[in-house]
């Protein structure tokens, strides 16, 4: 056979070459149609599937359109958190397990009456707690609060005793610490957060700042029921009196329709290192209902298990997120 390289290569006759050249040039507009083809049909299926062209009723209908899927991980976060039912530390004595989320703000107030049984009754209001979210994991905690009587708390916010004082009085306090949520659930893992507050008298006769450390974990139980427990510590004195306060918590939140729940609670304080140690335990059940998905209202109500316990006590107040 003759070979190019060898030299023995003959020219082609001019019709066998007129014919080679139509090949090649039917070729080169095949090659260009295929590819015009492949891009159309690439281009007309990415504009498909951002949901910008529809072909069709049946194709319009398959196609929707997918904006979040170009959310971040963050956006899509604060999307589902936004979708979140409001929990507030307030509603009952066991604080909430959640934080707010970022740049979220949950203003919480409410008022408590106070049975006392061997002091002045005790009023205690507005109860101000102002939750802000830094980060979807941790919140600052903002607060203050006014209280005349024979003294005690049974806010869910506020780190004061519930220990009726000797003399009756008057004494405001600014509240503030953080908040930081731990673990999520998964199984038998609590959802969990650690709370650090204290609390400095703006007036009154204690001049002392109390600090608090908490810890709140649970579990949603049987799909949409709540059950969390907590823990609190204080370091506290009284007269000149230091002694360590420890305050267990234990609540149920069931979900009785669409806007309402309710809960049942105990919750106690027992001292250790006073004078005269004393262990005032409660049962409080308490109602609440959601005006809307960022407000909040509610009733807690309780009754004094022991000698060292007020008679009962009750406490209205609201949420709202912004």
């Amino acid at each position: 056979m003759p070979s190019r390289l060898t030299g023995d290569w003959q020219p082609l006759p001019l019709s066998n070459a007129h014919a080679y050249v139509a090949f090649r040039r039917s070729r080169h507009m095949t090659c260009q149609t295929s590819s015009t083809v492949f891009l159309s049909r690439l281009i007309l299926a990415l504009a498909l599937c951002c949901g910008n062209v529809t072909v069709g009723q049946g194709i319009g209908e398959l196609f929707e359109p997918v904006d979040d899927l170009w959310l971040s991980p963050q956006d899509r976060g604060e999307s589902e958190r936004d979708n979140e039912e409001l929990e507030t530390d307030r509603d009952s004595f066991t604080p909430a397990t959640s934080t707010v989320g970022t740049g979220r703000f949950l203003f919480e107030s409410s008022y408590s009456f106070i049975d006392n049984r061997s002091m002045d009754d005790t009023h205690s209001f507005p109860e101000i707690l102002t939750r802000a979210g830094l980060t979807e994991h941790i919140e600052l905690r903002f607060g203050w609060n006014y209280e005349i009587g024979g003294g005690g708390t049974v806010s869910g916010g506020d780190s004061g005793g519930l220990l009726e004082e000797l003399d009756s009085s008057e004494e405001s306090r600014l509240l503030y610490g953080i908040k930081v949520a731990m673990t999520e659930q998964d199984t038998w893992i609590p959802k969990s957060a650690c709370i650090l507050q204290g609390t400095t008298p703006t007036s009154g006769p204690e001049t002392a700042t109390d600090f608090q450390l908490g810890y709140v974990f649970g579990w949603e139980i049987f799909e949409d029921w709540q059950l969390d427990s907590s823990l609190r510590y204080v370091a506290t004195k009284e007269e000149g009196d230091h002694f360590n306060d420890w305050a267990p918590s234990v609540v149920l939140k069931v979900p009785v329709a669409e806007r309402w729940n309710v809960h049942a609670e105990y919750f106690g304080l027992f001292t250790d290192g006073r004078a005269e140690n004393r262990a005032p335990q409660y049962f409080s059940p308490g109602i609440h209902y959601l005006i809307s998905p960022d407000f909040e209202v509610g009733v807690r109500v309780g009754w004094g298990l022991n000698d060292d316990a007020s008679n009962s006590f009750t406490n209205v107040g609201f949420g709202w997120r912004i």
